[in-house]
């Protein structure tokens, strides 16, 4: 499917290529259980500077190039001037929020992700505004979008595959922990650091769910179940699909309901009626026949991804190509290029 059909969401969290971790100071808000105010997406709100909390000016960054474009803003390379640290900065206009009337999603995205401190979460480390633009600081993860990688590559090898879903799935058993439900895992919404570790971004669809079902049909057709298409309540095991239908593409090349009209992609979801090639070997076959099930009660756990045989063998094993990270030193000369042109 192409990319425009596939990215249903409107802005990936981070459309990143970047460097290490940034020790950017916190929000002020971190301690507090609601971050984020209505004043955030209101065209005639400023923030006031206070003595007791840090609060960020656009004046705090130097601007590089931009990093992705989306339906509400940009992501922009970036350098925090007191650290002199290399950020992504995710700006989104307001008029834009307000239009497309979004606003509580975007308040949800920064209220969730901004509270998730795990090493394969994509870090957000803190949120400014003024009169115009909503301005979101965000871990640089170098290597960029699991998707560009892909589509580099064609498909992954097993060792590799193994490890990314090692991953995600600790930090989906960290978000479930927490009564997070992401429900838009995909490639784009992947990003990989410098390390080659993975990272999850853009939680613009992730809700914080204390009871067990939900109802919002939300995230990318060629990863939805089928309770969502039909209508049904939902919980967290959208997530357990989601990884195995990401395994297929990672082995595949192509996600396993690839279909030339969206009618028929629905009835095979529905259907649950896919072909793993045989060129799969039987560990990874066997992990995703057991989470690309229609009923969801009978999807593996998460806990059982993790321990699946094939995954604490396959991700023990070394990476022969490895993603090939921008070097820190050369986005660094890039802020500067650009902030000076």
């Amino acid at each position: 499917m192409a990319e425009e059909e596939r990215n249903v969401t409107g802005f990936p969290g981070c459309m990143a290529d970047v460097a290490t971790p940034v020790p950017v100071q916190e929000t002020q808000h971190q301690t507090n259980s609601n971050v984020v105010s209505t004043d955030l997406v209101n065209s005639s709100s400023e923030p006031t500077r206070t003595s007791s909390h840090k609060m960020w000016t656009i004046d705090d960054f130097d601007i590089g190039r931009p990093l992705g474009k989306g339906k509400f803003g940009s992501v922009f390379l970036a350098r925090y001037k007191p650290e002199r640290t290399i950020v992504a900065l995710k700006v989104l206009f307001k008029e834009q929020i307000r239009k497309h009337n979004v606003a509580h999603q975007v308040i949800r995205e920064i209220e969730i992700q901004h509270h998730l401190l795990h090493p394969n979460i994509l870090r957000l480390k803190g949120f400014f505004h003024d009169k115009q633009r909503v301005y979101i600081i965000l871990e640089y993860a170098e290597a960029g979008e699991l998707y560009t990688r892909l589509k580099k590559k064609g498909k992954l090898e097993e060792p590799e595959a193994a490890r990314y879903v090692r991953q995600l799935a600790d930090a989906l058993a960290y978000c479930h922990g927490r009564q997070v439900i992401h429900r838009d895992i995909k490639p784009e919404n992947i990003l990989i650091d410098g390390k080659g570790n993975l990272k999850i971004a853009d939680f613009g669809w992730a809700v914080v769910s204390a009871h067990s079902r939900r109802e919002t049909i939300c995230g990318t057709l060629d990863y939805l179940p089928p309770e969502m298409i039909s209508g049904h309540t939902h919980d967290s095991t959208v997530d357990n699909w989601a990884v195995g239908v990401l395994l297929f593409e990672m082995l595949v090349g192509r996600p396993p309901f690839e279909y030339p009209d969206q009618a028929a992609t629905l009835q095979a979801i529905m259907k649950c009626r896919f072909a793993i090639p045989s060129f799969v070997s039987a560990g990874p076959t066997d992990l995703i026949r057991r989470l690309v099930v229609k009923e969801p009660c009978m999807r593996l756990s998460i806990g059982e991804i993790l321990t699946h045989p094939w995954i604490v063998t396959m991700a023990k094993l070394p990476i022969i190509h490895k993603p090939e990270p921008t070097a820190t030193t050369s986005s660094a000369s890039q802020v500067t290029q650009s902030s000076t042109e």
